[in-house]
């Protein structure tokens, strides 16, 4: 398979310009208890602003925030508790990290303006706007870049809404009839996640990132992707998540190799260093 010739892209964040020359690295910091890797190592002020930091000092382009776990299974938080958790942990972040871009992991309209009202710059909807009406109009009216995942139903009941006729051509139908709304309401950033690990059995999950080129060719919006540390990865290896860095640096090249332009990681050095050996290989070819 011949290599997806990379594209410069770039976003408009409070004002500015922010453009990558290179994939970006978003660096995922979980405030959660129950997340299905990290849970309850970030939840203190002082340990999450620590992260924070080692993420761009190891090279991270965006810090990604999260405070409802979305694992299979997981209950999402009411909007209101999310909204409070979510303010707390950027209003600290921008206090202490004015310049970084961060992106806020949330699929309710509340929590997701409250974070930008607090210095988030981003907002990550895993559910495309499927599960609150009012996201497209709040990212619409906020103006702010918007990274729209795939998935069916809820975290609590995905992994029993799995079964494609055809994974990518259904993809398509999806990102193409949400794009529509979204730039119809005056949206301008628009970036696409096709949500691995969200209502994907692992076969399904590898099929799609083997076919992700024709998801990249065919849409001119960025495509992000988050493999980092997924069953799609430990169970056929049986291994644990704990042991899954070296499954995700491999699937991570294969999506590069494939036209992902943001890897979303838990393991931002390893990710930013796939990302210059990449490069090195793009510009040799």
């Amino acid at each position: 398979m011949d290599v997806v010739e990379f594209h410069t892209f770039s976003i408009v964040v409070r004002g500015r310009m922010v453009s990558y020359d290179r994939p970006a690295v978003m660096g995922i910091l979980n405030i959660t208890d129950d997340s299905f890797y990290d849970g309850g190592r970030y939840s203190a002020a002082d340990a999450m602003l620590a992260q924070a930091r080692r993420m761009v000092h190891e090279g991270a382009d965006i810090i990604d925030v999260g405070a409802s776990s979305s694992r299979p299974g997981a209950t999402l938080l009411p909007p209101d508790d999310e909204a409070r958790r979510l303010t707390d942990a950027i209003g600290l972040l921008r206090s202490e990290m004015p310049d970084a871009v961060i992106s806020v992991d949330t699929c309710y309209a509340l929590p997701a303006r409250a974070a930008i009202e607090a210095g988030a710059d981003i907002v990550n909807d895993i559910s495309g706007g499927t599960l609150d009406e009012a996201m497209f109009r709040t990212v619409a009216d906020l103006q702010v870049p918007y990274i729209m995942m795939h998935m069916r139903g809820t975290p609590a009941d995905m992994q029993r809404m799995t079964g494609y006729g055809d994974i990518v051509d259904d993809l398509v139908r999806y990102f193409s009839q949400r794009l529509d709304m979204l730039y119809g309401m005056g949206v301008k950033d628009v970036w696409l996640d096709p949500g691995f690990g969200f209502a994907k059995t692992v076969e399904e999950n590898h099929e799609l990132l083997m076919r992700l080129d024709e998801l990249c060719t065919l849409f001119r919006e960025p495509v992000l992707v988050g493999m980092s540390r997924k069953s799609m990865i430990y169970k056929p290896l049986g291994i644990t998540p704990q042991d899954a860095l070296a499954g995700t640096i491999a699937v991570d090249t294969l999506a590069l190799e494939r036209g992902a332009r943001v890897l979303r990681v838990h393991d931002v050095r390893q990710a930013v260093d796939t990302v210059k050996l990449m490069n090195i290989n793009r510009k040799t070819c």
